[in-house]
């Protein structure tokens, strides 16, 4: 016997009127909504970003040549290798994923040139296993991309550090990152491009287990948030920085050739 499983929404209970549709799912709480009205599953012990992904979502635009960018890149192998780009709108303080890309079982030089076709002049922010030292050739993952083409920051993703503190010295726990992203959502101070489908299918997934991240289909996400610690890295496209340098490597004290 042959089985299926059939999503449906409220939009599908056509026997309500749109406004008697908009005022069931005003009734549920604002986390449950997409669970309720969507179908959208809630897991283990409740989702780590408990808003309405419409509250997030923005149509494509072009984005201003004053807003900085910065990427985010999560390693993997067996679970995806991702990366994501932003744009930081300083004057109103709201930070953008603009674009995402996801592969697995890909080495830094089949990976690379996915987020290089963004614009090599922008800024990587990666994590700490970047440190790692492959046996095989001897070189830190992260110096492994930065010789695929991409402009790799020197050191892993912190968070800013205190005033008079030095750089590196903000640490970079997990939940203060979370807590950073989901304050921004609920503040409108962070948007999501709306066709980046695989980003919003880790949003929806991303939960916790006994009060625990649950560290499974997370690679955008955890991108995101190594992009949005080290925000203040980001940078403007100038002369200098359309300047493409060969054989680069990250041997300057921020970023550079």
């Amino acid at each position: 016997m042959s089985r299926a499983i059939i999503s449906m929404t409220i939009d599908d209970a056509e026997h309500y009127t749109p406004e008697q549709r908009a005022a069931i799912i005003a009734s549920y709480p604002e986390h449950e909504r997409d669970a309720r009205a969507k179908g959208i599953p809630t897991l283990g012990s409740g989702r780590i970003f408990p808003i309405d992904e419409d509250s997030i979502k923005v149509d494509p635009f072009k984005i201003p040549a004053h807003w900085p960018r910065i990427n985010g890149i999560d390693f993997g192998w067996d679970h995806p290798s991702a990366g994501v780009q932003c744009a930081w709108d300083r004057d109103s303080d709201v930070f953008y994923i603009i674009k995402a890309h996801r592969a697995s079982q890909q080495t830094p030089v089949l990976f690379a040139p996915a987020v290089k076709a963004w614009g090599s002049w922008v800024p990587t922010a990666w994590p700490h296993d970047g440190l790692q030292t492959d046996k095989g050739s001897g070189l830190q993952l992260a110096l492994q991309y930065a010789e695929a083409g991409l402009k790799m920051l020197k050191d892993k993703a912190t968070h800013a550090p205190k005033a008079g503190q030095p750089e590196g010295s903000g640490g970079n726990g997990v939940e203060a990152g979370l807590m950073e992203m989901l304050d921004r959502m609920q503040t409108g101070r962070f948007k999501v491009f709306s066709n980046l489908d695989d980003w919003f299918q880790e949003f929806r997934l991303y939960h916790r287990k006994d009060g625990r991240v649950v560290k499974e289909f997370d690679d955008l996400i955890s991108a995101t948030r190594y992009a949005l610690m080290m925000k203040r890295k980001a940078v403007v496209q100038t002369i200098t920085t359309q300047q493409v340098v060969p054989q680069w490597r990250p041997l300057d004290p921020e970023i550079g050739y």
